[in-house]
């Protein structure tokens, strides 16, 4: 479980962008908070996941399986995270692309890992393929098999659902509920766009007005 207790974000002197969030994201399930830009949506997956900005300040605990992580680096909390650009290395085929998030005790077989990833994602025979090649879903589930490579405990993502059109929304969002419901770890997904409500478990949270 994902747990977020009162959590309290400003940037430097101003005023919160998000007031006393508490929630609650089961394993397997996936939650959506909802707000426009500037309302601190990616401020707050930041302070999650451990990467935010020095002169971000943020108060309250964040809880991965009962254990406290919001004191610990970012790679040691095992949050995965995803963004809206798939940020695939250009300079890299497919496999290479995804091998680099395996843990070094999986490196041994990591082209059967690789294959059975990509497999998985419907994208059998593209191990030696140029991420350019890739349409917008294609990118989008190696992005997120990239991800879930490493192993991660939860996944946070940032609008990765808007670059796509309609039809790839709908079809990457199923996707992506398939694979954590399959892994059992909690999802949090931030978006601007009501759409995404489709994918979402217990309702929307929703940030306005710089409070939660």
């Amino acid at each position: 479980m994902l747990s977020l207790r009162d959590i309290t974000i400003s940037i430097a002197d101003e005023m919160p962008l998000i007031s006393g969030l508490s929630v609650d994201i089961e394993p397997g399930s996936l939650r959506l908070i909802q707000g426009a830009s500037g309302s601190g949506k990616s401020t707050l997956l930041s302070v999650i996941c451990g990467t935010a900005d020095r002169n971000v300040h943020a108060t309250g605990d964040v809880l991965l399986n009962g254990r406290v992580v919001s004191g610990l680096d970012a790679e040691d909390r095992r949050i995965g995270l995803m963004f809206q650009d798939p940020l695939l290395f250009p300079h890299m085929s497919i496999s290479d692309n995804l091998a680099i998030a395996l843990a070094a005790h999986h490196r041994h077989d990591r082209k059967a890992r690789v294959s059975d990833a990509l497999e998985l994602a419907g994208l059998a025979g593209f191990e030696g393929r140029d991420p350019a090649t890739l349409s917008g879903g294609q990118a989008a589930r190696a992005a997120l098999m990239r991800t879930l490579l490493a192993e991660p405990e939860a996944l946070l993502m940032d609008e990765a659902f808007s670059a796509l059109d309609p039809e790839l929304r709908h079809a990457f969002g199923g996707f992506v509920r398939t694979q954590i419901a399959e892994r059992r770890i909690p999802a949090l997904l931030v978006s601007h766009d009501a759409a995404d409500a489709m994918f979402a478990d217990d309702g929307i949270i929703r940030i306005w007005n710089h409070s939660a």
